[in-house]
Order: structure tokens, then sequence, then C-alpha cells
């Protein structure tokens, strides 16, 4: 954990920047390029999430903006001040950890004081504080337990309680529910994004997982091999992917390729009609895979390839779905459902 420090003689925020500037990072690893000429901006009270597959750079790139890392070039402001070369106590940041990193031998309370006693704050002042913080979670009863009887979910909002009680200006969190069941790791993304909206703290928050991305934030950077291949709003990355990375990696997509140029269509867009007759693509569906809400369709395209259909199961039963395998199908959709993308070796 990054403790909160007191602002720097000199160091003083300037108006209007971002919370988080990131110019010209470049992190290598010996031959590994981690991180490769990066550059973003991340506004204050947002919450940005770093996506992508492992090694793609997303949690190096945090601990750079944490001081964990150093960068090879570059620079790091933080609110319109060059942190460069400042140590990870020196920038007013915090981070959360996904194995929670709390302190075994200590109770929850004195876990949750810890930054503010090591900034020499009065006992009753951080009493108070860390009541009011634990409140903030709705842990108010755990003060005197310590992590190990405490669920996996409890330990994490006293690792977030633990990083917010400072008010850093940045909460940086590297893939803090990983360890988390799903049922508890869809209540928690709730639960986040409620806390950072009351916080109004920016959160740059690290995860692999496009359902997270997409539930909480209000911005993300899409990575891949040390790059960012597309920054937006999760509608505007879902809706309208700029690369074939990106429309295959945020949610499932379909490629098509007409006349040299290629095109993405998500395969919930896609109508899907029984027999052939009439304009569109006809098929043929080769796999049915029923997942409870929904069924996904695989259709092996006269033209050639094949697309994904998905359809909402709302008044069919598993056996009529699965006894759609087989079928000749015609496959429609809307032009302004379908998206072009850039080919990844004119990037």
């Amino acid at each position: 954990m990054a403790t909160q420090a007191p602002a720097r003689e000199g160091s003083e925020a300037a108006p209007g920047s971002p919370a988080v500037r990131l110019k010209g990072i470049r992190r290598t690893y010996g031959d590994v390029v981690a991180i490769a000429g990066l550059d973003l901006d991340i506004a204050e009270g947002e919450f940005f999430t770093l996506l992508g597959p492992s090694g793609s750079g997303k949690t190096t790139t945090l601990r750079v903006i944490a001081g964990f890392e150093r960068p090879d070039a570059g620079s790091v402001e933080l609110a319109g001040v060059d942190v460069t070369h400042a140590a990870p106590s020196e920038r007013d940041v915090n981070t959360v950890f996904q194995d929670y990193a709390l302190f075994p031998h200590m109770t929850v309370q004195e876990n949750v004081e810890y930054g503010l006693r090591v900034k020499g704050v009065g006992r009753r002042e951080r009493r108070m504080k860390a009541n009011e913080v634990l409140e903030r979670v709705r842990l108010p009863q755990v003060g005197a337990r310590r992590p190990v009887q405490l669920s996996g979910g409890q330990r994490q909002r006293v690792a977030l309680a633990r990083a917010i009680v400072n008010r850093p200006t940045v909460l940086l969190l590297d893939e803090p529910l990983g360890a988390l069941d799903l049922k508890l790791r869809q209540e928690m993304q709730v639960f986040l994004k409620a806390l950072q909206q009351d916080l109004g703290i920016t959160f740059v928050y690290v995860t692999h997982d496009q359902e997270e991305a997409l539930t909480m934030s209000d911005r993300m950077a899409v990575f891949n091999e040390g790059r960012i291949e597309q920054v937006g709003s999760p509608a505007d990355v879902y809706e309208h992917p700029e690369t074939e990375f990106v429309a295959g990696f945020v949610g499932v997509s379909n490629v098509l390729e007409r006349g040299g140029r290629r095109f993405t269509i998500r395969p919930e867009k896609i109508h899907m009609i029984e027999g052939i007759g009439g304009d569109g693509e006809t098929g043929v569906i080769r796999d049915v895979v029923y997942v409870g809400m929904v069924t996904r369709y695989i259709v092996d395209l006269h033209s050639g390839g094949e697309l994904v259909v998905v359809r909402q199961n709302l008044e069919t039963s598993s056996r009529e779905v699965l006894e759609a395998k087989g079928k000749r199908v015609r496959l429609e959709w809307r032009p302004e459902h379908t998206y072009e993308i850039d080919k990844e070796e004119n990037r």
C-alpha cells in the first residue's frame, strides 16, 4: 500500500490538470517491452479502467503511476505535478491489491488506522476517521476482529477502507475482485462504483474482465502488447471498436470482409430467420450453445466463413433451441450496426 504523503513544497496541483497524465511512457524488462510509448490522460473524479489480457502492460502502467516501477522514458504527472522520480510515499495515491495485503497480526481497526499512524495523526482522530470509513464501506461492527475472521468480500472492503482513509487524490486498484466468486464479484462491482461516486476520488482500475470494465467505468483503455488500442466510454468501445483486437476482446464480435474492407457486427445485433429467401446472408446452423439466459448460434455461411448469433431465451426452452442445429437460416442486420475497423498490420 502506498500511503498518502503531504504535498511537497512547490508541488501544488495545477488547476484544470488531469488527475493522471502519462506522456511517452516506456518500460522494458531486458528484451521484453512491457509499455511502448504510452500517452494517457485520466480526468479528475473519473472511474477509469485499464483493460487487457495478461501481459498487455496494464498492471505495469498502474505500477508506474504508483511509483513502484520507474519508466525508462517518459513522465508521470499527478494533478499537473511531475512525480516521475518521486517515491511511492511521496505521491498522493493509494493502492488496493488483489491479495488485500492486510496485516494479519493487526485488528481491522488497526489496519485501517495504519496509514494515519504513519503520518503522525493522533490516536483520537485516527479512531474517529477509521470508524467513519468502516461505516462507509458497510463494516461498522468488525473493527475488533482480525482479517482471518472475515470473509473474502469483507477483507476486500477493509482493504478499501485502509486505502481511502487518507483521502488520496487517486486510488489505484489492481484486479481487486479477482479472488472473489462470481456472485460476490458482481455485488462488489456495484458497491465499488457507488463508493467512487460517493467519494469523488479518481479510481484507476486494472482488470482483464470485460464485464467489470463495462459495468463500472466512465472511460476505459484497452491494452494490447504494451500499447493502447482504444480509449473511450464503455458504450463507445463496445459498439464502435476501432480495431479487430478490440472487437474480439471486448465482448464477442463477428468480423466481415467486403471489398477489401473489414467490418464488425455484434452477435446480438443479427436477426436470424428460418429459411433462405429474401435479402441478407444465408447459411446453416452448425452449433447451438445454450447458456441459460441466451443461446449462441454458430452459422456456416453459404458465401464462406461463419457468424455467431446471440438470442435471448425469452419464450424458448433448451430443447427447442437445441433442435435448431442443422436448420437453414437467413441473417439480417441494420447497416448502422456494422462498423469499419482498422487492419492490425496497418496500425
